[in-house]
């Protein structure tokens, strides 16, 4: 027969025909770490681009309040000057030009500041004389100054870089009480955002830098953060089915252990369901295996003498009835994983145990004995309870003589119903009743007479799991043993096993 085809589950952009430095870039760039990463670091990069802006404008903001501030302080020199000598000088216009030039001549701006004085509609002197263009006086901005008759402050943003915006603040020149003029303390912030946006491409090659800088010493960091992960991968190609005890070492506490921890768990739980399946094919194939050789070798030797084949044929039918039941065995346990493997029905416990021990009471020559009867009704399977106590009681028998008592009963108590069969037999050893629930397990002592394949008590803690109880099991050698079916009133909703 023919192999069929694997076709590779990998995308298009798989390693397959790349040299061995683009399949290292490639394999270092499909590593989750590394996406994890990149993603953290674009991330962080989103953020940064979006505050470079936010920071701009906040430190343009701290800027023009400085500047702001300085220019008050200026003004309020003038002022106090300008109060002074308007105490002690008449107000004419020829009086206050002189004070003007006076003052302009004696006062030295701070940087970036200049002073403009306007008269009678006119400009009259500046200082310094040099004035920018946004500054001269034919400009709109200077024009709309000579129709000021208050104070006032101004802010004018400007599109040429070389001169940023234009920050003043102003006092209004009285003569007898009539406006004659302004005197404006003006202030270009070129070059403090020069010096604002210097800081603004330092912080941003600081944050790409230290970005950067994080990224690789996280990449690296990583590596050694996720190596459960790297040896968990390296534990699941290890394992095969002739080895299932690869285990992962569990250090410290966080997902990270709690997934080695999960993953040991699973292993536990694979490894049992594993050896438990080997096992029970390889009980179930020498159970099949026996009754075959036992027909064939009977078949083969089989004479023409009519009693020597009416012995055969009893004796090959009889052990296909062995595995007729085997097979009904098996498929009631695999029938147990089906979620409509119960089919629930109200049961009155007293009556339901009287119905059993008419049964049980012919199954073999022995002292049956029914015990006290429960009160009140249960949910379950009839037929599969009924099924599980037949079980035990069969398995009584196979433990008993002729004068030992087998005792069936039931009670209630709380929201549970305890069924139980008791006999006064030989007794399971400690060592065995452990695992005598387990499919083909049979206890090891030399007075077992059972001839069957070792699944009844498996049945029946399967039936008993499956109405969401436990078997309970209480022996002694030479004393007997009492297997108790605890089970809840209401199973619901049901539990498969």
């Amino acid at each position: 027969m023919k192999a069929p085809t694997v076709f590779p589950n990998r995308p298009f952009w798989s390693l397959a025909g790349l040299g061995p430095l683009q399949r290292s870039w490639q394999r270092l760039a499909g590593e989750t770490r590394t996406r994890i990463l990149l993603l953290y670091a674009l991330s962080l990069l989103a953020a940064v681009g979006g505050a470079v802006p936010v920071f701009r404008f906040l430190l343009f903001q701290e800027v023009d309040q400085r500047v702001q501030a300085d220019l008050r302080e200026e003004l309020e020199a003038f002022q106090e000057t300008y109060a002074a000598w308007d105490e002690l000088n008449p107000e004419t216009d020829e009086a206050l030009q002189s004070f003007i030039q006076d003052f302009l001549a004696e006062t030295l701006p701070e940087d970036d500041n200049f002073h403009i004085v306007l008269l009678n509609g006119q400009f009259f002197r500046s200082t310094p004389q040099a004035l920018p263009e946004v500054l001269a006086p034919d400009t709109d901005l200077v024009q709309g100054w000579r129709s000021l008759t208050e104070a006032t402050n101004g802010y004018l943003n400007v599109a040429d870089p070389a001169v940023g915006s234009v920050l003043y603040t102003s006092q209004v020149l009285e003569t007898n009480g009539v406006p004659r003029g302004l005197y404006v303390v003006a202030h270009l912030s070129a070059g403090e955002r020069r010096e604002a946006l210097a800081g603004v491409y330092v912080f941003a090659k600081v944050a790409v830098g230290v970005i950067a800088l994080a990224f690789l010493l996280a990449w690296v960091a990583s590596q050694q953060l996720l190596k459960p992960v790297q040896n968990l991968a390296m534990a699941a190609r290890s394992i095969s089915e002739t080895d299932l005890s690869r285990r992962l070492e569990v250090r410290g506490s966080g997902e990270l252990a709690e997934l080695s921890r999960a993953f040991n768990a699973m292993m536990n739980r694979v490894q049992s369901a594993f050896e438990s399946q080997r096992n029970f094919i390889n009980d179930a194939g020498h159970e099949l295996f026996t009754p075959l050789t036992i027909i064939q070798g009977h078949l083969e030797v089989m004479g023409d003498d009519p009693d020597d084949r009416a012995a055969t044929l009893a004796l090959v039918m009889d052990e296909i009835e062995r595995m007729s039941r085997f097979a009904s065995d098996l498929l009631l346990l695999a029938q147990a994983e089906q979620p409509n493997f119960l089919q629930l029905e109200t049961i009155h416990v007293a009556e339901f145990t009287q119905e059993i021990f008419v049964k049980v009471s012919v199954l073999a020559d022995r002292q049956w004995q029914l015990g006290s009867l429960g009160r009140g009704v249960m949910v379950g399977d009839r037929q599969r309870l009924t099924g599980a106590l037949l079980n035990l009681a069969r398995n009584a028998s196979q433990h008993t003589q002729p004068t030992d008592s087998i005792e069936l009963g039931s009670t209630t108590l709380g929201d549970t119903v305890r069924l139980w069969v008791r006999d006064s037999g030989t007794g399971i050893a400690p060592a065995d009743q452990a695992r005598i629930f387990d499919r083909f397990a049979r206890a090891a002592h030399i007075y077992r007479k059972s001839e069957g394949a070792g699944l009844g008590l498996a049945i029946v803690k399967t039936v008993a799991e499956s109405h969401q109880g436990t078997v309970e099991l209480s022996s002694q050698l030479g004393s007997g043993s009492t297997f108790t079916l605890v089970l809840p009133l209401d199973p619901s909703p049901p539990m498969t096993p």
